[in-house]
C-alpha cells in the first residue's frame, strides 16, 4: 500500500468528472460510439480499482490497483490515437501493439468484475474465451465449433461491435448511466424519505400496515435505484424493524422486503437497467415497453399485499393508530413529482430516454428550490454526481464484460443452437419452454446479476420463445420475410417473460442476495428467509405466465385490463391456498376449492370453449370468480356462526 496525500479528495473529484463527462456527452454528443464506449469502461475501471478493495485509511491505495487503474486509462487513449487499425487490420494481421492493448483490457475487465462480484462470472467470461479459442474444437455435435485465432478474436472484440464495446456497452454508457444518475440525484434531494413517509400516511393504519409500507416504499424506491440489493438495504433499514416491532415475524419481515425490492426492477417509468437493453435489443420504443409493464408491476405487488394481508390476520396485527397526514407530507415534497412527470412527459412526446434523464436531472435540482427545508446546494449536487459515478461502477463493468459472453454467443451460433434445443426438448410446448427457461434462470442467477442474466438468457431463448407464441400460419409468414405487426408484440411478450424470470435470483434459494442482504437486517437464518421470499414472490412466476397465454401484453387495452382485473382475484385465490388461511384456518377443502378458482381466474377461456360474455369477458374468468365469491362468502358467514357459537358458550 502507498499513501497518497487526499487520495480520498482526489477520487470523489475523479468521480465527480466521471458524472459530469458522461452528462455532457450524452446531452451534446461529440464523440463517436466506440471512442464513448471506451472511455466509459476506462474511466469506471480506473475509479474501481481505485476504489475497491481499499484500505480503512482513505489515504491508501495498493501499487497494483494504482497500475490497474493507469493501465485501463491507456485502453482509451491507445483507441483514441491507434483508430486506424480498425480499417489497417480488418483484413489482415493485428500488429503487436494491438494485440498487448486488446488483450490487456480484456484481462483488465475481467479483473474489475472478480473485484467486485466474485469469481463466478470471470469464470464463465474465461470458458467462452477458451470455448471459442479451441475448446469447441473438442466438442462433438451441436456444441462443436472450429475454433477462431487469437488475433482474429481480439479484433471482434476490442475494434467491433461484437464484443466489449458493441451494444450492451453502448446501453451502459448512455441509458444506465444517466438514470443512475438520476436516482443518485432524487436520493440525494431527499425522495427515500419522502417516499417512506407517504407511504406510513397511505397505508399505516390498514391492517399489516407497516408491511404494506414496506411494499409501497420498496416499490417506488425500487424503480429509480436500479438495484434489488440496494434498495433492500436502503429501505429495509426501516421498514424490517417496523414491521417486527408491530408484530409481524422477523422471516417474514425480511421477506416481505426482499420481495418487494426485487418488483423495483419490474416498476415503470424505470424498471433498473433491463428495461433499456430490452429496448435496443427489441428496437421496441422504451416508452412501450414501460407503458405495457404497467399493470403486471402492479399485480405482482398486490400479490404481495395479498400474503401480508393474510400473515397480519393470522398473527392479529392491526394497523397503527396514527395520526400522520398525507397532505403536510405531499405539501413538503410535492417538488419530487416535478421530476418524475417532467421524465415521464418527455418519454411521451418522444424524446430519447438519455436526454429526458438528463433534463429531468437538472429539474430535481431546480424543483427543490421550491422547498425551504430541502433545497440542493453545491455540496449536495458534487456528492449527487460522485455517488452515481460509484454506483455505475459493478454496473458499466459487468454489462462490458458481458459484452465477451454476448459476442462469443453470436460468433459460434450457440444462441441459434441454444434456442433449437429448447424447442426440441419443450416438445413445441410453450408452458415446458417457460420452465426450462426458469431452470436456467435460476442457475445462471447463482453466479451473475439480473441484469447480465436476462441479457444472455435473451440471447439464447428469445427466438424460441417467440416462435412458440406464433401460430404455424404467422410462422410461416415471418419466415417468408413477411413483416407482421403483431409479431413485435410476441417479441416484446418474450423478452418481459425473461426479464421477469432472471429477477429470481434474488429471491430463490440457494443464492438470494436481495433475501440475504434483508435476512442480515433482520437477524434471520439467510437459507429459511430465502425460502420465505420465494414463496412471497411467487407473483414473478405467475405472471409471466400471463404474458405467454393471455393478451395482458399484446392485446387491446379491453383485453388487458379484462385480464389483469380477474388476474387479481386469481392471485389473492393462490395467495389463500398457499397460506391456508383467511378469516380462520382453512380445510382441505376450502382450499382445493380456492386453487379452482385461481386455475379459472388465471386461465385463457380453453376449458368451455364457448362465446365471451359481450366478446370481452372470458366464461372462465365469469365461473372462477363466481366459485372465489361464493366461496368467500361462505367462509365469511361460517366464520360469523363459529365467532358466535364461541361467545355463546
Amino acid at each position: 500500500m502507498i499513501k497518497i496525500k487526499y487520495f480520498k479528495e482526489i477520487t470523489f473529484i475523479y468521480a465527480i468528472f466521471i458524472s459530469l463527462f458522461h452528462f455532457s456527452v450524452n446531452i451534446w454528443g461529440g464523440l463517436s460510439n466506440l471512442w464513448f464506449n471506451s472511455a466509459h469502461f476506462a474511466l469506471l475501471a480506473s475509479l474501481g480499482f481505485l476504489t475497491y478493495e481499499a484500505s480503512k485509511d482513505k489515504n491508501e491505495v495498493s501499487i497494483l490497483n494504482l497500475i490497474f487503474a493507469i493501465l485501463s486509462l491507456l485502453t482509451f487513449f491507445y483507441m483514441m490515437f491507434f483508430e486506424e487499425s480498425l480499417y489497417a487490420v480488418a483484413n489482415s494481421q493485428m500488429r503487436t501493439s494491438d494485440i498487448i492493448v486488446a488483450s490487456m483490457t480484456i484481462l483488465l475487465a475481467i479483473e474489475m468484475v472478480r473485484k467486485s462480484t466474485g469469481y463466478v462470472i470471470p469464470g464463465i467470461i474465461v470458458f467462452c474465451i477458451a470455448y471459442i479459442l479451441f475448446l469447441g474444437q473438442q466438442f462433438e455435435g451441436v456444441f462443436a465449433f472450429g475454433g477462431m485465432s487469437v488475433e482474429r478474436f481480439l479484433y471482434r472484440m476490442f475494434y467491433t461491435n461484437e464484443g466489449l464495446f458493441g451494444p450492451i456497452a453502448t446501453i451502459s454508457s448512455t441509458y444506465v448511466f444517466m438514470f443512475i444518475l438520476f436516482a443518485a440525484f432524487l436520493l440525494k434531494s431527499g425522495a427515500g424519505d419522502f417516499i417512506v413517509d407517504v407511504a406510513n400516511a397511505v397505508a399505516g393504519k390498514y391492517t399489516g400496515g407497516t408491511g404494506h409500507v414496506a411494499v409501497i416504499s420498496s416499490a417506488l424506491m425500487g424503480t429509480i435505484s436500479g438495484s434489488a440489493v440496494a434498495n433492500t438495504v436502503s429501505t429495509g433499514s426501516i421498514t424490517i424493524p417496523m414491521m417486527q416491532k408491530a408484530g409481524f415475524k422477523s422471516k417474514f419481515a425480511a421477506a416481505v422486503e426482499a420481495a418487494a425490492s426485487t418488483g423495483g426492477q419490474i416498476m415503470p417509468p424505470i424498471m433498473g437497467a433491463g428495461a433499456f437493453i430490452m429496448a435496443q435489443m427489441t428496437h421496441i420504443p422504451f416508452i412501450t415497453i414501460i407503458s405495457v409493464s404497467v399493470l403486471p408491476a402492479i399485480l405482482y405487488f398486490a400479490s404481495i399485499a395479498f400474503y401480508i394481508n393474510i400473515h397480519a390476520k393470522e398473527n392479529k396485527i392491526k394497523g397503527e393508530n396514527s395520526n400522520v397526514k398525507i397532505l403536510p407530507i405531499l405539501r413538503e415534497g410535492f417538488h419530487f413529482v416535478i421530476p418524475l412527470s417532467t421524465l415521464i412527459g418527455l418519454l411521451i412526446y418522444g424524446f430519447t430516454p438519455t436526454y429526458s434523464a438528463g433534463i429531468a436531472i437538472v429539474t430535481i435540482v431546480l424543483a427543490s428550490y421550491l422547498t425551504k427545508n430541502k433545497r440542493m446546494g453545491i455540496k449536495d449536487i458534487l456528492e449527487a454526481l460522485a455517488l452515481g459515478s460509484k454506483n455505475m461502477i459493478v454496473t458499466g463493468v459487468l454489462l462490458i464484460a458481458v459484452g465477451i459472453i454476448v459476442g462469443v454467443i453470436n460468433i459460434s451460433g450457440i444462441g441459434i443452437t441454444f434456442s433449437q434445443l429448447i424447442m426440441e426438448w419443450s416438445g413445441n410446448s410453450l408452458f415446458i419452454a417457460i420452465v426450462l427457461i426458469a431452470i436456467a434462470s435460476l442457475v445462471l442467477g447463482m453466479g451473475l446479476p439480473v441484469t447480465a442474466s436476462y441479457v444472455v438468457l435473451s440471447v439464447l431463448s428469445a427466438p424460441a420463445l417467440v416462435g412458440l407464441m406464433l401460430s404455424p400460419e404467422m410462422a410461416a409468414l415471418v419466415n417468408a420475410g413477411v413483416q407482421i405487426p403483431e409479431v413485435t408484440m410476441y417479441l416484446l411478450s418474450a423478452h418481459l417473460i425473461i426479464f421477469w424470470l432472471s429477477q429470481d435470483s434474488n429471491l430463490t434459494p440457494p443464492v438470494c442476495l436481495a433475501a440475504f442482504a434483508a435476512a442480515a437486517i433482520a437477524k434471520t437464518p439467510p437459507m429459511a428467509t430465502g425460502m420465505t421470499s420465494w414463496k412471497v414472490g411467487k407473483g414473478m412466476y405467475i405472471i409471466p405466465l400471463l404474458f405467454a397465454f393471455t393478451p395482458l401484453i399484446n392485446g387491446t387495452w379491453i383485453e388487458r385490463f379484462e385480464v389483469f382485473g380477474f388476474a387479481l382475484f386469481g392471485i389473492m385465490s393462490f395467495s389463500i391456498v398457499m397460506e391456508g388461511f383467511w378469516d380462520r384456518k382453512m380445510s382441505i377443502l376450502e382450499r382445493a376449492v380456492f386453487a379452482v378458482a385461481a386455475i379459472l381466474l388465471l386461465t385463457p377461456d380453453t376449458i368451455f370453449n364457448m362465446q365471451s360474455y359481450l366478446g370481452v369477458v372470458q366464461n372462465t374468468h365469469i365461473v372462477g370468480f363466481g366459485i372465489f365469491a361464493v366461496t368467500i362468502i361462505m367462509h365469511k358467514v361460517l366464520f360469523k356462526e363459529e365467532s358466535s357459537y364461541a361467545k355463546a358458550n
